[in-house]
C-alpha cells in the first residue's frame, strides 16, 4: 500500500502560470463581487447615516493590517492552500499545527461554500430587478436546535425561483473552471475589465451629478462617541470586512504564481489599496445622488437593496438602471468564479499533506488541476444557496474570524520568534504593529455589535465538532497527539 505522500509525489504537478497582472485581477474581482452593490444599505443602517463611510474606512485599514500579515506569510510559504499551510507551519506541522490546520480545513468546509453562495444569491437577487417573480417565495422554514451549553442554533432556508438561478450559476462556474490554469488566467483578465467598467461608470455618473449637501447630510450626533456609535461601527465593519475579503485569494494559488516571493505581496497589497479607493469613491458618489434615508429604510427591512439600479435610474433613467443591473450581475459572477478557483485548492493542499480525505489530493491527469476538490466544493455551495443572504454573511464572517484570522495574526508573531531563520522575501512593515491592530480589530467586530452571541455559537459548535473529528482520526491513524503516546510506550 502506498502512502498518501508517495501518491501525491507521483501525481501531476501544478503549473506556475499566473503573473502579477493575472493575480491582481483575480484578487480584485474576488473582493468586489456583488457585495458592495447590495450591502451598502446595510452599512448605512448600521451607522444611521452617511457617517457609514467610517465603517468602510475602518474596514480598509483593517484589511491593510491583515494584508501585511498575509503578504509576509504568502511570500515565505508560497504553497497551495494559503492559510492552511501558514497555520500548520506557525504552530508546528507535527504538533498543534496539525490540529489547528485541520480545524481550518474543517471551517472552510462551511465558510467556503457560504462565501460562494452569497455571491450566487446576490446575483440572483439583482436578476430579480429584471424578473420580479424570482423573489416569489414558494417555501421557507425556520428551525432551531437547542443545546444546553450553547443556546439555540437557528437556521433558515428559503425556496424561490431565484434560488434555482443561484444553484445553476454555481454549477455553471464549476463547468467553466474545469480546465487548465493558463486558460483561466486569460479569462480572469477579461472579467477584470468587466468589473472595472461597472465601477468606473458608477463613479463617473456620480461625479458628474454630485450633490455635496446630500452626500454629507449627517444627522445630529452622528459622530458622538457612545455605545450606540461603537455598536453601529462594529456592525458596519462586519459588513465592510465581508466586502473587502478576497485579498488573500492569491495565497490559495501559491503553487501556481510566477515568482511568488515578489508577486504575492504585490498582488495582495495592490488589490487592497485599489479596491479601497474604488469603494470609497463609489459610496460617496451614490450618497450624493440617492438620499441616505432611503438606503436606511432598505437596510433595516433587508429588501429593495438594488441601490445601484436606483442610482442609475435617477441619473440617466430606466435604460441605465437595466444596463447597470446587467453589469452588476456580470461582476457577481466574476467574484463567484474567482472564489471557486481559490477555495478549490485548499482541501487539495490539506489532502496532499495527509491531513484531509485522500481523494481531494487527486489532480486531473490532462488539465492538471484538483478536480475532485472543485466538484465537491461546487456541490456544497449549491446546497448553501438555499440560505438567506444576511444569515449567510454574518455566519461566514464570524466563523472565519474565530477559526482563521485571529489564529493567523497571532501565529505570524510566533513564527518570527520560533523560526527566525525562515527566508522571508517580504517582511511586514512596522512589525508587529499591523498584526496587533488586526487582532484588536477582529475582536472589536466579534463582540461589539448587536446579538453577537448568535454567530459565535455557530463557531463554537464547529470548533468542538472539528476537534472531536480530528481526535478520532488521529487515534485511528496514530497521529499527534496519540503518536507521541504510542512512541513513549514503545
Amino acid at each position: 500500500m502506498h502512502s498518501s505522500s508517495e501518491s501525491a509525489a507521483s501525481s501531476p504537478t501544478l503549473i506556475r502560470g499566473m503573473g502579477l497582472w493575472s493575480a491582481t485581477s483575480l484578487n480584485m474581482i474576488d473582493m468586489i463581487g456583488v457585495g458592495p452593490f447590495i450591502t451598502m444599505p446595510l452599512v448605512v443602517a448600521a451607522m444611521g447615516g452617511p457617517q457609514a463611510l467610517l465603517g468602510w474606512i475602518a474596514g480598509a485599514l483593517l484589511a491593510v493590517c491583515d494584508g501585511l500579515v498575509t503578504a509576509e506569510l504568502g511570500a515565505a510559504l508560497p504553497k497551495s492552500g494559503g492559510s492552511y499551510t501558514y497555520l500548520r507551519e506557525m504552530y508546528g506541522p507535527q504538533k498543534w499545527g496539525r490540529l489547528i490546520s485541520f480545524l481550518f480545513i474543517w471551517q472552510v468546509s462551511f465558510s467556503a461554500p457560504l462565501s460562494i453562495a452569497t455571491g450566487c444569491i446576490g446575483l440572483a437577487g439583482y436578476a430579480a430587478y429584471y424578473w420580479p417573480e424570482l423573489d416569489t417565495v414558494y417555501a421557507h422554514h425556520d428551525a432551531a436546535l437547542h443545546l444546553p451549553w450553547a443556546g439555540p442554533l437557528q437556521v433558515s432556508w428559503i425556496v424561490t425561483p431565484g434560488t434555482a438561478v443561484a444553484v445553476l450559476i454555481c454549477l455553471f462556474t464549476v463547468l467553466l473552471l474545469y480546465r487548465r490554469i493558463t486558460a483561466i488566467s486569460r479569462l480572469s483578465k477579461i472579467l477584470w475589465f468587466g468589473v472595472m467598467g461597472t465601477i468606473g461608470w458608477i463613479i463617473l455618473a456620480g461625479l458628474t451629478h454630485f450633490n455635496a449637501a446630500r452626500a454629507f447630510d449627517f444627522p445630529p450626533g452622528a459622530f458622538t462617541l457612545s455605545h450606540q456609535f461603537l455598536t453601529g461601527l462594529g456592525g458596519a465593519m462586519l459588513v465592510a470586512t465581508y466586502d473587502y475579503w478576497g485579498y488573500y485569494n492569491v495565497c490559495f494559488l501559491g503553487d501556481e504564481i510566477e515568482d511568488p516571493g515578489k508577486n504575492i505581496p504585490r498582488a495582495l497589497l495592490l488589490s487592497i489599496l485599489l479596491v479601497a479607493c474604488l469603494y470609497l469613491m463609489m459610496n460617496v458618489c451614490i450618497l450624493a445622488v440617492v438620499p441616505w434615508r432611503e438606503m436606511l429604510a432598505a437596510g433595516q427591512t433587508n429588501s429593495g437593496l438594488y441601490v445601484v439600479s436606483l442610482f442609475m435610474q435617477r441619473v440617466y433613467g430606466p435604460w441605465a438602471a437595466q444596463l447597470v443591473t446587467g453589469l452588476v450581475i456580470v461582476t457577481a459572477f466574476a467574484s463567484v468564479f474567482s472564489l471557486m478557483l481559490g477555495y478549490s485548492r485548499v482541501p487539495y493542499a490539506a489532502a496532499r499533506d495527509g491531513n484531509y480525505f485522500r481523494a481531494f489530493a487527486k489532480v486531473h491527469p490532462v488539465y492538471r488541476f484538483p478536480h475532485v476538490s472543485l466538484l465537491a466544493l461546487g456541490v456544497v455551495a449549491a446546497a448553501c444557496c438555499f440560505l438567506r443572504l444576511k444569515d449567510a454573511i454574518a455566519a461566514l464572517v464570524v466563523i472565519r474570524l474565530i477559526l482563521q484570522f485571529l489564529l493567523q495574526t497571532l501565529g505570524v508573531i510566533l513564527l518570527r520568534i520560533w523560526r527566525p531563520d525562515l527566508p522571508r522575501p517580504f517582511r511586514m512593515w512596522f512589525y508587529p504593529l499591523p498584526a496587533l491592530l488586526a487582532f484588536a480589530g477582529f475582536l472589536f467586530i466579534l463582540f461589539n455589535r448587536e446579538n453577537w452571541q448568535k454567530e459565535v455559537r455557530y463557531a463554537a459548535v464547529i470548533l468542538l465538532t472539528g476537534v472531536i473529528i480530528y481526535m478520532i482520526r488521529a487515534w485511528k491513524e496514530s497521529q499527534w497527539p496519540f503518536a507521541a503516546a504510542s512512541n513513549s510506550k514503545a
